[in-house]
């Protein structure tokens, strides 16, 4: 396993631009520049042909998928299975990455998960990022993370299988967007947080010694309302009341400020939400930090496997469908 952790963390260290990236531009360049930004899906150089396959880690029981959205793009995703599938359990985890790299460089999460947990994995790529098509922005990564979810709830061998929602930086945005549109529908058993920004805007400081980043770049507080790549986590998550959710909160995190995951847990509404931190975490690598991946199983056994799958209503309040586990 030492050999997936020491791949895995070498692919975790790399630099995540879109906070230090705007100390290098000018105003007008950020505004006009954002998506590039904020979404370097082109770090590493070769991230958009380079996609590691699953079985490169030794993972057999893989699938490479090209899923179509609604507005014309396809994505790609891998869809992991348990090895183990007499003893698997009922639980699909829909992964989000970061921003940078794609989602071939989370493979070794996903093993680690698979393995300990027993259960399937979509690994999804955003649009814009390693083998999907277009143009990465706030709208569109939106609709892919529905299109995520949609293909799972269709799927014959996933349909009706808890579905725990799993984050990292960017991608816990992208998920607590996801879970607060479609709460109602009742299969979302949980959500895994992972050094979650409150919104892209409060990452850019809007006075110096407030929010973070005031020493790379003291105007920004000027700079802050030109930003329209929202994603407003800390006004989204409070809408989320039924779920239950872990924070999983890096400490040294250099890029986002432990104190945005606080806040997060702060406002966070749902009876069930798990704080665990680790102190030697920063921003790439809290994955590899002892303790993450207990920390997340022991969460999907008692908050998830353990309890019954909500009954299944559509948006008018119907019921369609009630399933106990």
């Amino acid at each position: 396993m030492s050999e997936y952790f020491n791949s895995m963390v070498s692919y975790l260290r790399i630099p995540m631009i879109a906070s230090s990236g705007i100390a290098l531009v000018a105003s007008s360049l950020l505004y006009f520049k954002q998506t590039e930004i904020i979404y370097p899906r082109n770090i590493p150089p070769d991230a958009r042909t380079n996609v590691p396959r699953p079985s490169t880690y030794g993972i057999s029981n893989a699938e490479d998928l090209m899923i179509p959205t609604p507005d014309g793009e396809s994505l790609s995703a891998f869809l992991i299975r348990p090895a183990n599938r007499q003893h698997a359990r009922n639980v699909t985890i829909l992964m989000f990455h970061g921003n940078a790299g794609n989602i071939g460089h989370r493979v070794p999460i996903a093993k680690i998960l698979s393995e300990d947990i027993s259960c399937n994995i979509l690994m999804l790529q955003y649009r814009g990022y390693g083998l999907s098509t277009g143009t990465p922005n706030e709208k569109g990564l939106t609709i892919d993370a529905q299109t995520g979810l949609d293909y799972i709830r269709e799927r014959a061998e996933l349909r009706d299988t808890k579905i725990v929602i799993y984050g990292q930086s960017l991608g816990g945005a992208v998920g607590i967007g996801l879970a607060a549109k479609n709460e109602q529908h009742g299969d979302i058993g949980g959500i895994i947080l992972e050094n979650t920004f409150l919104s892209i805007r409060k990452l850019i400081p809007r006075q110096v010694g407030i929010i973070c980043c005031s020493s790379i770049f003291p105007p920004a507080r000027f700079i802050a309302p030109l930003c329209h790549q929202l994603w407003p986590s800390d006004e989204v998550l409070p809408r989320i009341e039924t779920i239950p959710i872990l924070f999983l909160a890096g400490i040294q995190d250099e890029i986002v400020p432990h104190t945005h995951m606080k806040t997060l847990y702060s406002v966070c509404r749902t009876k069930d939400k798990i704080w665990r931190e680790f102190p030697e975490g920063s921003h790439n690598d809290t994955v590899a930090e002892e303790g993450y991946f207990d920390a997340i199983g022991d969460f999907i056994l008692k908050y998830v496997v353990a309890r019954p799958r909500k009954a299944i209503v559509n948006e008018k309040g119907d019921t369609l469908q009630s399933t106990t586990t």
